[in-house]
């Protein structure tokens, strides 16, 4: 049985709200987490064993890690243990918005600017030139 503070506790709780999913790794002597570092890593696994076990929580266990993903019953759960209103989201549930800058640079790119892998000028080996068949798949001249 592990004694887990209440500072720590919710903590980890908000981390996990905020966040929508944690990585633990499947250590309980590691004296610390790694993205929490205050609070030691046993304590976030008991966490997120305990909201996996309830259904909070869904489990992913791969090479010695745990990923946990927040269930749509966690949000809830999270939301009322939190004091959270209801407009309030993970950002796993939330779209990203894309600035000027980045909308600016990809105009740039589609009207011409080199790099990228878009529809290029026929700098490559051509292929599915449309002529016939064998055009430009591999070094031959084709099938005739």
């Amino acid at each position: 049985m592990v004694l887990i503070s209440k500072q720590n506790r919710r903590a980890i709780l908000e981390h996990i709200f905020k966040e929508g999913v944690i990585v633990v790794k499947n250590d309980g002597r590691a004296s610390r987490h790694n993205e929490l570092e205050d609070i030691p890593n046993l304590h976030v696994m008991m966490v997120c064993k305990s909201l996996a076990s309830r259904a909070y929580l869904s489990e992913k266990f791969n090479w010695q890690w745990h990923y946990y993903f927040l269930t749509n019953e966690g949000i809830e759960y999270l939301r009322e243990v939190l004091h959270l209103p209801p407009q309030v989201f993970p950002s796993t549930l939330t779209k990203q918005r894309a600035t000027r800058a980045v909308l600016a640079g990809a105009d740039t790119a589609a009207a011409g600017g080199d790099g990228g892998w878009g529809k290029g000028k026929g700098k490559g080996k051509g292929w599915g030139g449309g002529d016939g068949y064998g055009k430009g798949y591999g070094k031959g001249k084709g099938w005739g």
